[in-house]
């Protein structure tokens, strides 16, 4: 495919680079990667050695001692020439992350969007790294708040987003002063090489620093290891499951690193029954099926007043057979496949498992088969009536299942129900009634680090931070004020008088 040697996607490839130079370990194994769209093979990665990891480390942070001494502003200019060469690579990177993830293109090409996005924003900021002043009780003494950069970054990233996720945090890491290394998913790592081939050019025209944008593909139980037991990578971020989040949480915490963990949702939308069907109907759609249901702010569950129930539950089974589903690539189609096929064997264990707890399929639920899909991870998107406390309902499944429940009384009612799972990450509510809408906002309403009215649970917006609360890991990525995850805080005081008053009163006199 032309994409593929636009990018620079050849048969084999090499899994580790440090921004300017591949290394080339071939003996700690092949992955070899083929596309759930097709079952095409596209081509192969050799995974990395811990050689190779320790080798990076070093020139990581030899890097750092030069790149953090570097203007802001100037770091904010390498970020801004990154952007621009992934604008003119979009459509070329976006039709391999289809490809390769099987997101339909359209959103792969979002995906790619949301990197140049997050590199425009990172540029203003590389002039906005503030900190505040303080007054002080103390005379002729000034107080303030500042910030330095940490060191290397491991951003270890997933499949379901096999590019932007990285782009949120090496493009802030690297405007604050930090130097990044990427562990992308073994499952979709020729769309991380694709990135490195094409910031080469950048980083060599701006004289930047072997180690500042780092690539290292490899094993979990090696390579990961090593990055989330290393005291050289002050910062871990994490995208993954709970369960994978929770053993980062351990290894990193005991000693004392800093992480940002992006981990499971189990995300509702409230329709109550002044919503706008209008609007909340293809909200619904988009955000239980998009990506195929493997979105971390995928619609889960719909909890939807009872007057309204039977008519949600004709407009979404209408819409649901509807859904044009195959080929990502082919932009009529709106569902392309699961990642693999044992992403497939979970969804369908999924679903006989709501059925033995009382749940009824609507509509959905099958492995497709037949001209289209011989890939064998194409699935029907499922509609299910379900309850909340269903055990099942209470897990986060990875595919396109969305179950429906009843709530009868006051909005606070939906609200409960809403927040009665261990997940944190998003929530929306559909209502016109101001009253309900403030309700969900407040401190007592939804739970969730992303609380939305009148939108769907995702396709969020790169200015504000991202994340969420309870087992979604309490971390936060791209706008607002995440960049500060990124850096050390420093409090500075300065006595410019000539005596030296302690504060509280404290007099000490020699």
């Amino acid at each position: 495919m032309e994409f593929l040697k636009q990018l620079g996607i050849k048969d084999k490839n090499y899994g580790a680079a440090s921004g300017l130079n591949w290394y080339n370990t071939t003996d700690q194994g092949e992955l070899k990667i083929s596309s759930p769209a097709t079952g095409e093979y596209i081509g192969s990665v050799y995974q990395a050695s811990e050689k190779d990891y320790h080798d990076l480390i070093e020139k990581g942070k030899e890097a750092f001692k030069v790149w953090r001494k570097l203007p802001a502003p100037k770091r904010g200019e390498v970020v801004r020439q990154i952007g621009n060469k992934l604008r003119e690579y979009k459509k070329p990177l976006g039709s391999l992350v289809s490809f390769e993830m099987g997101k339909s293109l359209q959103e792969g090409m979002g995906e790619v969007q949301e990197i140049i996005d997050i590199c425009d924003f990172a540029v203003g900021l590389s002039r906005q790294l503030y900190g505040n002043t303080m007054v002080s009780e103390r005379p002729n003494h000034r107080m303030y708040d500042q910030y330095h950069p940490l060191g290397i970054v491991g951003i270890v990233t997933a499949f379901n987003f096999p590019v932007a996720v990285w782009g949120w945090n090496a493009m802030l890491a690297a405007v604050c002063g930090d130097v990044n290394l990427w562990k992308p998913s073994s499952k979709v790592p020729l769309s991380a090489i694709a990135i490195q081939n094409l910031i080469a050019d950048v980083l060599k025209e701006n004289n930047v620093p072997e180690g500042v944008f780092s690539l290292i593909v490899g094993r979990g139980v090696t390579i990961g290891e090593r990055m989330l037991e290393d005291k050289n990578v002050p910062l871990v971020s994490v995208t993954g499951s709970t369960r994978v989040g929770r053993h980062c949480a351990e290894v990193v915490g005991k000693r004392f690193g800093k992480m940002i963990l992006e981990l499971g949702g189990n995300n509702g939308i409230i329709i109550t029954p002044d919503a706008d069907l209008k609007l909340a109907i293809p909200a619904v759609v988009f955000g239980a099926v998009g990506t195929c249901g493997q979105r971390c702010t995928s619609t889960r569950r719909l909890i939807i007043h009872e007057s309204i129930y039977d008519k949600v539950k004709e407009s979404l089974t209408k819409a649901y057979s509807s859904l044009r589903i195959g080929d990502p690539l082919n932009e009529n189609n709106h569902v392309g496949p699961l990642i693999d096929k044992d992403a497939v064997k979970t969804f369908l264990a999924a679903l006989e498992k709501v059925k033995t707890e009382g749940g009824k399929i609507l509509f959905g639920g099958e492995n497709l088969s037949g001209p289209g899909y011989e890939s064998g991870c194409y699935v029907s998107p499922a509609l299910v009536e379900a309850e909340n406390h269903y055990e099942i309902v209470q897990e986060e499944t990875f595919a396109p299942i969305l179950y429906l429940m009843k709530y009868s009384g006051e909005v606070s009612e939906a609200i409960e129900i809403h927040n009665d799972v261990v997940q944190g990450l998003s929530s929306a509510i559909f209502t016109n009634n101001m009253r309900e809408a403030e309700e969900f906002l407040s401190g007592w309403g939804s739970d969730c680090g992303i609380a939305n009215v009148n939108i769907g649970t995702s396709g969020a917006e790169i200015g504000g931070a991202f994340g969420g609360e309870k087992e979604t890991g309490g971390g936060r990525e791209s706008g607002s004020d995440a960049w500060k995850l990124y850096m050390r805080r420093q409090t500075n005081t300065i006595n410019f008088g000539k005596t030296l008053p302690l504060a509280q009163g404290i007099k000490f006199e020699i």
